[in-house]
């Protein structure tokens, strides 16, 4: 008889800079920590996971839609860099019925939900795996925000694709804590948001939904996401956890600002 999958976390992960991760130089420098902590993840996982649903930063759609691709073609939305960086690669593999299954919990719980066969993998997807698994064995599955950036709607996505945890699916939240271009220098809010999101996460689910609901209040919350679309990855991974508090697997410094890392048992 084939063994039981492990039940898997989900996780919030900063995905960095571009692709800052794969580069030299004084930018790849300031994010190399992150790459490192990146690499260390799959040594924090309970087991290995049967498949990979990461929610994208840098992906919107109307409804919330899933790259049902079998195997999804790379999207370079960066710009400016070497060209060594567009010749990235990662071949792993999709997951066209793990698309198909996950949006029909969603309709299971009253969202709408489709699957687009045709949708690539942008950086925010390829960029963080191939920091942490490099191997490309492990089929993935893209997901987008949904527009409108609703933070309770992107919970409630979070809550309706929880029982994929039980089948060994890694649930991946990419973005950044921080994320404020413009102010890359302000150290002090990036701690002081941070310093909010370990208390708005530091409870049970509903303790989570309900603070998580109110970020755009929180201590340097715009100054931190102007906005929230790098945020909103964070619902998602919280909303699919369990009712202990979230573990900080990670924080660290990019140049003068925090960004941080957490998993939901």
């Amino acid at each position: 008889m084939p063994s039981r999958p492990t039940p898997m976390p989900s996780v919030y992960l900063p995905h960095g800079g571009g692709p800052a991760f794969f580069m030299t130089g004084s930018m790849a420098e300031m994010f190399r920590p992150m790459g490192r902590f990146l690499a260390s993840v799959p040594g924090l996982l309970p087991g290995r996971p049967t498949a990979i649903l990461l929610v994208t930063a840098h992906w919107e759609a109307e409804v919330t839609t899933f790259c049902g691709g079998a195997q999804p073609e790379l999207i370079y939305d960066y710009y400016g860099f070497p060209p060594e960086t567009y010749a990235i690669r990662y071949p792993a593999p999709g997951a066209p019925a793990l698309a198909q299954q996950a949006a029909e919990l969603l309709r299971r719980a009253g969202l709408q939900a489709e699957v687009d066969s045709s949708h690539g993998w942008d950086h925010g997807v390829f960029i963080p795996l191939k920091a942490m698994l490099p191997e490309a064995d492990i089929p993935v599955l893209a997901m987008s925000l949904t527009q409108g950036l609703d933070p309770h709607h992107h919970v409630a996505i979070g809550e309706a694709l929880r029982p994929l945890r039980a089948e060994g699916v890694l649930i991946v939240g990419s973005g950044m804590s921080y994320h404020n271009l413009r102010q890359m220098g302000n150290g002090a809010a990036a701690v002081e948001f941070d310093r909010w999101l370990d208390g708005a996460l530091a409870g049970n689910t509903e303790h989570r939904r309900s603070w998580l609901a109110q970020w755009a209040r929180a201590p340097s919350g715009r100054v931190s996401h102007p906005r929230e679309e790098h945020l909103l990855p964070l619902m998602v991974a919280s909303g699919a956890g369990g009712d202990t508090p979230a573990r900080k697997l990670w924080s660290g410094a990019v140049g003068p600002t925090t960004v941080s890392a957490w998993a939901f048992d």
